[in-house]
């Protein structure tokens, strides 16, 4: 018998009110790293009726205009309208500069490699279910947002930013075949009828999932509760790194807990997460697995990871998983300037991480570096 199950992942639109606080914290973050690649940036962003925070702790010779940053961020995302408007809604700033303590634990020295900014632990995932090598239900989850936003940004008047995605598919002998459940919510103005955002949401399902996935017993929900024409902050608090599960795996690996958005590539809550996600993507674009789990972790002020953990779920082709684990730990420098100087991590690259998903983008330019597959090689040659 052919080993069956569902499995499920959402999305969240641009427009979520915890999105709008990530696009927020990584506007700050890129605005400083374009003047000055070593600064170091945590921020936190808060949003809710007419209102947004922001607060956390910097170190840099730069200080940006974060009132004029976080209004262009929230003009982007749409919220030009109601009681969340670009230029309307209220600034609370509470930055202020990082402690010396964690300076000198951190900061490289004549006597000292430069240390990690925190404790913690970073997973890093890949399967072969999708081009991108990103588990499927998230990967068409973020699709479905993806088309949709797309289609109000070219100019589809009926849709407001706030969305949400749901994605449950079949999944036969670790495949995924079909389409079990599909959720959409987006908002909507108040004249459009719930037949309008229903065929709008349907011409969109119909153009992401491969042909077939979708049959007579597809069970599709849009709007379940009905009307939505009230959303985002203005409705629902939003804070950053609330989304970390769809910023990541869809819930398909684990998660270290750590969040991404408004921290400089020292921390590596972000940078190994990211490491990790490169290594397991290459280990699976090399055909050495066909998914592959990493773990990295940290102590703050200490330069190269305690441990590093691979796990190919018995998919591994020709070499144990302890043989993996040592060939990727030889094929990149995983201290925390290692992982920065080998991804270029120090650019302002990162706002465009803030929506829709983390890892699955195509490595292009300057962005997304830890999509490549460019270590194919170095990690074949660490396994001989």
């Amino acid at each position: 018998m052919a080993n069956t199950f569902l499995f499920t992942s959402e999305s969240v639109s641009e427009g979520h009110p915890d999105k709008v606080c990530d696009q927020i914290s990584d506007a700050i973050l890129d605005a400083f790293l374009a003047q000055d690649p070593q600064a170091r940036v945590a921020v936190e962003t808060l949003v809710t009726k007419n209102l947004v925070t922001v607060a956390g702790e910097v170190r840099s010779h730069f200080k940006p205009d974060y009132d004029k940053i976080i209004r262009q961020t929230i003009r982007k995302i749409g919220y030009t309208f109601g009681d969340f408007n670009a230029d309307t809604v209220e600034i609370i700033n509470r930055i202020h500069s990082q402690s010396a303590e964690i300076a000198q634990g951190v900061d490289e020295g004549e006597s000292k490699e430069e240390g990690a900014g925190d404790q913690g632990l970073m997973f890093g995932f890949a399967v072969n279910e999708t081009p991108t090598l990103m588990p499927a239900p998230i990967y068409y989850a973020h699709l479905i947002m993806k088309k949709l936003a797309e289609m109000r940004h070219a100019g589809e008047t009926r849709l407001e930013p706030d969305a949400k995605s749901q994605v449950t598919l079949l999944y036969k002998d670790d495949k995924p075949v079909a389409v079990d459940t599909v959720v959409v919510s987006h908002q909507h103005k108040k004249d459009v009828s719930q037949d309008d955002i229903k065929t709008l949401a349907e011409t969109v399902l119909a153009q992401v999932f491969p042909k077939g996935w979708i049959t007579s017993k597809t069970k599709v929900y849009i709007n379940p509760t009905g009307s939505f024409n009230y959303g985002g902050p203005g409705a629902d608090t939003g804070l950053t790194g609330r989304k970390i599960i769809v910023d990541t795996y869809g819930g398909m690996s684990r998660h270290g807990g750590g969040a991404f958005s408004g921290k400089d590539p020292t921390k590596v809550d972000r940078s190994a997460a990211y490491a990790a996600r490169y290594l397991a993507k290459n280990v699976v674009a090399a055909g050495l697995a066909q998914s592959c789990e990493i773990q990295l972790c940290y102590a703050i002020g200490v330069s190269q990871p305690l441990a590093i953990y691979l796990d190919t779920f018995d998919t591994g082709k020709g070499y144990s998983d302890e043989e993996l684990a040592q060939a990727v730990r030889k094929s990149m420098d995983l201290s925390p300037k290692g992982i920065r100087t080998h991804l270029n991590l120090n650019q302002p690259i990162y706002q465009k991480t803030a929506a829709y998903g983390h890892f699955g983008h195509p490595a292009e330019g300057n962005h997304f570096p830890w999509e490549a597959t460019d270590l194919i090689d170095k990690i074949k040659e660490n396994l001989v």
